[in-house]
Order: C-alpha cells, then structure tokens, then sequence
C-alpha cells in the first residue's frame, strides 16, 4: 500500500511541477513586461521635458566651471587699466586748470577796464575846468580882438572837445529838458514863459558823461 502511495505521488509530481514553473514565468513574464512599460513611459517624459528645461533655465545645466570662467570674464572687463586712471586724472587736473586760469583772465579783464575807467575818469575831470574856461574865454572875446588869434583859440578849443568825444566823453543835454536830479543839479530856481514848470531853463556849467558813467552833473536852474 504504501508503495501504491508512493508510486501514486511519484507520478503526480511532475504535473504539478510543470503547473507550477509555468504560473512562475507568466508571473516573471508579466513582471518584466510592466517595468519595460514603464521604463519607456520615464524615458518619454524626460525627453519632452528636457527641451523646455533647456530654454527656461540655462543656467541649470551650466557647470561650475563655466560659472567661474564667466564671472572671470566679467571681472577682467570690470578692471581699469592703471594707465586709463592716470590719464584720466590728469585729463580733469588740466580741465580744472584751465577752467581756474579763464576765470582769472576774465576777473583780470574786468580789473583792468576798471582800473582804466576810474584813471581816465580821473583825467576827465581835471581836464573839464580847461575846457570850462575855454569856453569862458570864447564867450567874452572882446569886440576888435585879433580875429586871427580868437579863430586858433577856437579850432584848439574844437580839437580838444573832438578828441574828447571820440574816447566816448559827451556833454549832457540840459536846456529844455525835464528836470532829473541823477544828471542835473539844481542850484536856483527861475521863471521863465517859454518852459514849463520843472523844465531846465538855465546851464551855469556844462555836465559830462563818460560812456555810462556820469563824470560831472550839469549845474542848472529850474523854472519853479
């Protein structure tokens, strides 16, 4: 019986074996097919992402290497030549000079004019008694003077007031002319019927203006 037995599970075991081996490489088979499936699924999403990966970020992917051979460039064109600073420099050192050097040419200039201006007004005003007392002269030349010797006084009387207008030295006009106390002084009051009240109707002494500057105010009398 027992050898019955034994003869009996002798020839059922290898049915069962062989069912079994199968189920064991469906199984297998099944498995390496799901992880094939899904390897080839990885590998199409990384293949449609690396693209956009590229063109949104760049510097992803940039090595250190790289990083340093760049920021190397950017430091050596960051870096001035010591010559380029020197030169630079001394280029402003030469603009403010000569910037200080016009400004003293023209603060000189205007020194100077004005220098001249007080000196010739100076001069101006011991020459303006002469020419008062030429004038005097040629008014009182008395009847059967030497016509001769009155004609000399005056073409240098002339001469003299002609080189005097040309360095701009000018009489101020005052007969007839309103009243102003910046070019006119008034010494009396007078009447007269032909100008109005305030009106200058008398010159006792000649006024002067050099250029723009008043040299002497005319000495006048003003009908009240």
């Amino acid at each position: 019986m027992s050898n019955e037995e034994g003869v009996k599970i002798d020839i059922e075991s290898p049915e069962q074996f062989e069912e079994d081996v199968s189920k064991i490489l469906k199984e297998e088979e099944d498995t390496t097919k799901v992880a094939n499936d899904q390897a080839e699924e990885a590998e199409a999403g990384a293949e449609e992402k690396t693209p956009e990966a590229e063109a949104t970020d760049p510097s992803e992917n940039e090595t250190g290497e790289d990083k340093k051979k760049h920021h190397g460039k950017k430091d050596k064109k960051e870096k001035k030549d010591p010559r380029d600073e020197k030169i630079a420099d001394l280029e402003d050192r030469v603009k403010r000079q000569m910037a200080e050097f016009e400004n003293f040419r023209k603060r000189t200039d205007k020194e100077k004019s004005q220098m001249f201006d007080m000196g010739a007004k100076s001069v101006i005003e011991k020459i303006l008694p002469v020419i008062d007392n030429f004038e005097r002269g040629l008014e009182n030349i008395p009847d059967g003077a030497d016509e001769a010797f009155a004609n000399g006084m005056k073409m240098i009387y002339k001469q003299m007031t002609d080189e005097l207008d040309k360095i701009g030295v000018k009489p101020i006009e005052a007969v007839g002319q309103p009243f102003d106390p910046n070019f006119h002084n008034a010494v009396m009051q007078v009447e007269s019927d032909e100008y109005e009240s305030g009106t200058v109707a008398q010159e006792l002494q000649k006024g002067y203006m050099y250029h723009d500057t008043l040299v002497r105010p005319s000495m006048v009398g003003v009908v009240q």
